[in-house]
């Protein structure tokens, strides 16, 4: 299956599995899925692939889809709940870099087969963990400020939803790319294809923050189960 193929599909599964996860456990849902989000974003942006013709990393859908979740949780149930999620992903992503390192001292025995698959990935977790924690954080604390700075300034206005949403989520998403990518793969690759790695993956990022637009809208008509109208 062509990876332009595959990257819609991810669009489309993960920002529906926000719209789900919010369903089914509210506040909760997206908390764990920004969780979720994150860790396996750490793993996917290890992987350097093409699509339409560039190279980018496999985990943008992932890390994108993050934005969506404090999006949501800034409209619905304002700022301190959306620095809740933040604060669960930055936690966790602190234990995620401290496990990863504890697997690979052990010493695996002669039937073992898979500590070298492990090593080659976990090996660059701590510099993919830092970017991402770095990146992340900083971020995602834009994002929350100017989601409510819009907010302040538009007001609770319905058909405003897309400014506030777009605009917090473009600008913070371009601070985002620059910290990780540099921090990710600055000398790790050849400067061409870190210039294209760090221009590709804010396109793409952008490219999900716009396509989200329509699942911010459809958040707001969400009741999750459990919770009153």
């Amino acid at each position: 299956m062509p990876n332009e193929i595959i990257f819609l599909l991810n669009v489309l599964i993960y920002l529906f599995a926000v719209l789900l996860f919010y369903k089914l456990f509210g506040k909760t849902g997206l908390f764990v899925f920004s969780v979720f989000a994150t860790i396996l974003g750490n793993i996917a942006v290890c992987k350097n692939v093409d699509m339409f013709g560039v190279a980018t990393t496999a985990g943008n859908v992932l890390y994108a889809s993050t934005f969506l979740v404090t999006d949501i949780l800034s409209e619905k149930y304002g700022k301190a709940e959306a620095k809740k999620a933040v604060m669960y992903s930055f936690s966790v992503m602190l234990l995620w870099l401290l496990g990863t390192q504890l697997i690979l001292w052990f010493t695996p025995n002669e039937s073992d087969f898979v500590s070298g698959s492990l090593k080659a990935v976990f090996s660059l977790v701590p510099r993919i963990t830092i970017a991402s924690v770095v990146g992340y954080l900083v971020s995602q604390s834009i994002d929350v400020f100017l989601y409510h700075l819009i907010w302040k300034k538009t007001g609770n206005d319905r058909s405003k939803l897309w400014l506030r949403n777009n605009g917090s989520t473009l600008i913070s998403q371009a601070v985002d790319t620059v910290l990780f990518v540099t921090i990710a793969f600055a000398g790790v690759y050849p400067m061409e294809v870190f210039l294209n790695i760090l221009l590709t993956t804010y396109l793409f990022k952008a490219i999900v923050a716009l396509l989200d637009t329509p699942f911010m809208y459809l958040s707001r008509k969400i009741v999750p189960l459990g919770e009153k109208q």
